[in-house]
């Protein structure tokens, strides 16, 4: 059984999805698509750059969904038959895309409203992100207690393979982190991020998107999506939507999505859209399982025994 998942923020890099955009025609429509449903040339900021433009948070966001979406298409076209999806943070709206919860337009101007919303929700640099490796969940969240000192700091994303993500006020994140290290982790390494994701400083973003993901022209998913929120298969819109809102401040259960997916029956893992990190997850968490990873035409021989034309 094959699970298709798609990858988040910190993806991007300038010039992903070129390749595919010049050798298969399905690849470049969509990066036509997105350049005529958002009214100006994303994909000559994703294929050319500058880097800086291409980094911020909500242009980031609509790029990686863009490269996400010609890389499934293509599968798509060529006979893969995921089971279930989903993604990591943004790759959970590339997830509901892929499944047909909403339109590849729709949701390049709810990724873009998304990123802006999370930037604008705290002042640059009042924020702060770090990982911690080597430290269980139970004391990574005491660090944090003990580190918060009245402010906001909590795990924000549960990635597995002993890496856990904290979130929360520049100066508690340091604290927890201190904390961290105290408590026994092997390294506490600061993000560079534009803002504090997927914790309590975020409701402000969740308050102002929930509208729009909520009155979005939705139908029920073709495919079930794996939440982020509480790792449960999603069948209707509803279900799909309003894990998408709670997901803006709630943390990423990546180890219990990769638990539920392989409990579900998924022996093969598909990444698709730009980078590999999330094919590494997979193999730190579902040991026996096969984890590939497709974003460019290079990628090609991993992919072909899964495709059924």
């Amino acid at each position: 059984m094959i699970a298709c998942i798609f990858p988040g923020q910190g993806s991007q890099r300038v010039g992903m999805g070129k390749d595919l955009a010049d050798a298969f025609p399905i690849c470049r429509q969509t990066f036509d698509d997105a350049d005529a449903a958002l009214g100006e040339p994303l994909s000559r900021l994703i294929f050319e750059g500058p880097e800086d433009q291409l980094t911020l948070t909500e242009n980031a966001q609509p790029a990686i969904l863009t490269v996400s979406i010609a890389a499934f298409r293509l599968l798509a076209s060529r006979g893969l038959a995921p089971s279930f999806v989903a993604g990591h943070s943004l790759g959970e709206y590339s997830a509901n895309v892929a499944a047909g919860t909403f339109s590849f337009a729709d949701a390049l101007h709810i990724v873009r409203r998304r990123g802006r919303y999370m930037q604008e929700a705290v002042p640059v640099g009042t924020g702060a992100m770090a990982a911690v490796l080597g430290l269980d969940a139970e004391r990574v969240a005491q660090a944090c207690v003990e580190g918060s000192e009245g402010e906001v700091v909590s795990a924000a994303n549960l990635n597995g393979g002993g890496q856990i993500v904290i979130a929360g006020a520049a100066n508690a994140v340091a604290r927890a982190g201190e904390r961290a290290k105290a408590l026994g982790a092997r390294r506490v390494i600061p993000l560079t991020v534009s803002a504090p994701f997927h914790c309590a400083l975020m409701k402000p973003a969740e308050e102002r998107l929930a509208p729009e993901l909520r009155g979005a022209d939705t139908h029920d998913p073709r495919i079930p999506i794996v939440a982020n929120v509480d790792a449960e298969p999603k069948r209707d819109r509803h279900a799909a939507i309003e894990a998408l809102v709670s997901q803006v401040s709630m943390p990423v259960r990546w180890d219990a999505v990769v638990a539920r997916l392989a409990s579900e029956g998924v022996t093969t893992y598909v990444e698709v859209g730009p980078g590999a990190v999330l094919a590494g997850l997979v193999r730190k968490i579902h040991r026996d399982a096969t984890a590939v990873s497709f974003g460019a035409p290079s990628d090609w021989s991993a992919v072909e025994p899964l495709l059924h034309v």
